[in-house]
């Protein structure tokens, strides 16, 4: 088996992914390859993940190599894990700052409003070509996307091109740990059952069980007898310390639309005009907090690569066990060695109504041998399928107007965006977008062509 990461190089995913596919009953004797096409850092995580093999005494179970050939990473490639972000700090930096001056502010910025929209520009042509390049060198593989904006990234690989892809995200996880304390659950996984629906970080517990009862009346309880648990630290990734909230937002959706919104409050707000408001003291009203480029640079990578430095280095103790993330357990599954339930990002065929089919929808499925089927939904509360519904047909349209360089078509997209939608002065949304364009010019050049 072979199992290529592309973004290898990534200082905050690798280590996790690599040590889960590593400790993953089944995955022994795999070729795994990073691929990135910056050579410090991959040469700094190859050594990392040399490092977690010779720790866990794994060496001689699997082979790993690292290069900056993609083809020759492609190559008879079974399963490829997609962590990539085209432009970086400098490109986000736009994304965040540009809004900014129109009174936008996005704790987040990579999946909706407008520094979604302009990360998915730049992001969908690369994957695109990505995908069109694994039908020459590995036609029968599969991407695991992890890679934001999630809906509409796994979209575009399924829309132009013949490659199967699954996104993956871990925020329902977070908040189905929040049930955990606040329903008094001894093991979320065992205990709750629910009905999810929705788009990528957007999704909607509509349906909620805690050992075959219906939690929903004991969440109200909870929440009126004025238990409110803050986000936590979980197991998974480096990028589980951003996931610390809260939850005000949260709980304030589910007592207006009666299903539970099952992402952080810093993604949630992005969906609704509401939050981050100068009234509002940009989120801070409701406990959201933004999280500056300046505070990324600053804190989140120095933190990761400190961490990649330590484990490298053994200073860093690395456990024998797989983290939260699913990734190794889904390759796992569609190998045929298990078979495992998790939420997916995947074209809607009829699981989600309502829905145009081939719209990805995020919702619980089945992996099983070189398949996954998202379980049907049900009947959805109006309230849940109007917002699937709008950001369904977004996404359709971003990826349209990544591929064609059509402004009109990225002006409309922001015309619909939630978000957007709190600026009252239609030139001034044009202006906006206008300057994003310009400002990532680099990354977009089907937008300036002659």
């Amino acid at each position: 088996m072979k199992i290529t990461i592309v973004g290898g190089g990534s200082y905050c995913w690798t280590p996790t992914l690599f040590r889960d596919i590593v400790c993953t009953d089944g995955l022994q004797g795999s070729e795994i390859v990073l691929e990135d096409i910056n050579k410090k850092h991959l040469d700094d995580l190859h050594a990392c993940c040399k490092a977690i093999l010779a720790q866990l005494g794994k060496t001689r179970q699997f082979r790993l190599r690292a290069t900056t050939d993609l083809p020759a990473a492609l190559r008879r490639a079974d399963y490829v894990i997609l962590t990539i972000t085209t432009g970086g700090y400098d490109a986000m930096q736009n994304d965040l700052e540009i809004p900014y001056k129109y009174g936008i502010w996005q704790p987040v910025g990579d999946t909706i409003g407008p520094g979604g929209i302009s990360r998915a520009l730049r992001n969908v042509p690369v994957v695109v070509g990505l995908a069109k390049a694994m039908e020459r060198y590995c036609p029968n593989a599969w991407v695991l996307n992890i890679t934001n904006p999630m809906s509409a990234l796994t979209r575009c690989i399924w829309r132009e091109t013949s490659i199967r892809c699954i996104g993956l995200c871990h925020e329902l996880y977070g908040t189905l740990s929040t049930m955990q304390k606040l329903l008094g659950c001894s093991n979320w996984r065992t205990d709750l059952d629910c009905v999810s629906v929705g788009v990528n970080h957007m999704p909607w517990i509509i349906k909620l069980h805690y050992n075959g009862q219906d939690a929903f009346p004991l969440l109200r309880k909870a929440l009126a007898e004025g238990k409110m648990p803050t986000g936590s630290k979980g197991p998974g990734t480096a990028l589980d310390n951003t996931l610390v909230g809260s939850n005000q937002v949260k709980f304030a959706l589910f007592k207006a639309f009666n299903a539970l919104p099952a992402a952080a409050d810093r993604h949630l707000v992005e969906f609704f005009p509401y939050f981050c408001t100068d009234k509002m003291r940009k989120g801070a009203a409701m406990g959201v907090k933004l999280t500056t480029i300046e505070e990324r640079r600053k804190c989140y990578t120095p933190e990761w690569k400190k961490n990649v430095a330590n484990i490298t280095h053994g200073r860093k103790k690395i456990e024998a066990k797989v983290s939260q993330e699913s990734t190794s357990k889904v390759i796992a599954a569609l190998a045929g060695m298990i078979e495992w339930k998790d939420i997916v990002n995947i074209p809607n065929a009829g699981q989600v109504p309502g829905i145009d089919k081939g719209v990805v929808v995020e919702t619980l499925g089945l992996i099983g041998r070189d398949h996954v089927y998202g379980f049907p939904v049900g009947d959805v509360p109006p309230g849940v399928i109007t917002q699937v519904q709008r950001h369904g047909a977004n996404q359709e349209m971003t990826v349209q107007a990544a591929l064609t360089g059509d402004r009109g078509m990225v002006l409309q997209v922001m015309l619909n965006d939630p978000l957007c939608g709190s600026i009252r002065d239609f030139r001034m949304m044009e202006k906006m977008m206008d300057e994003l364009l310009l400002a990532n010019k680099k990354w977009l050049p089907q937008f300036f062509r002659r």
